[in-house]
């Protein structure tokens, strides 16, 4: 599960490396601009969560404090829900990105704004949400 875990990471590395080093490339625009680049991702949730289907559908139909504690005493579903949450920051990410182009947000300012996404995405979605007003 190590393996996994890792790789969840690193299959969305290069989006976010794109998206932060190389806003205004013109590959950056199309290979970001596919909804399906999480497809990596959730493909490394697939093969973690295939060993745990059983108790995660408990865990989410029926969700509390304890179960879901239960359940991450499991590698594999800690490695499921840690792809989860990258495919889900690199859909976000992706959006800031996409609508940031669109409003002409400078990239100096979206570039840290995004590594605070990758990092926090609870913090940084909220702050792009108030820069996207201004603009």
């Amino acid at each position: 599960m190590s393996l996994l875990f890792d790789l969840a990471f690193y299959a969305a590395a290069p989006f976010w490396a794109l998206m932060i080093f190389a806003p205004t490339w013109s590959w950056t625009a199309r290979i970001v601009g596919t909804p399906w680049l999480v497809s990596p991702v959730l493909i490394v949730w697939a093969v973690a969560a295939a060993p745990v289907v059983g108790p995660l559908w408990t865990v989410v139909t029926s969700p509390s404090l304890t179960g879901f504690t239960g359940l991450l005493a499991d590698p594999a579903a800690v490695t499921a829900v840690w792809a989860q949450i990258i495919a889900w920051d690199l859909f976000v990410g992706r959006w800031m990105y996409l609508d940031s182009r669109a409003r002409r947000v400078h990239p100096l300012l979206m570039g840290p704004l995004l590594v605070l996404t990758v990092l926090l995405s609870p913090i940084g979605l909220p702050l792009y949400l108030a820069i996207r007003k201004r603009t």
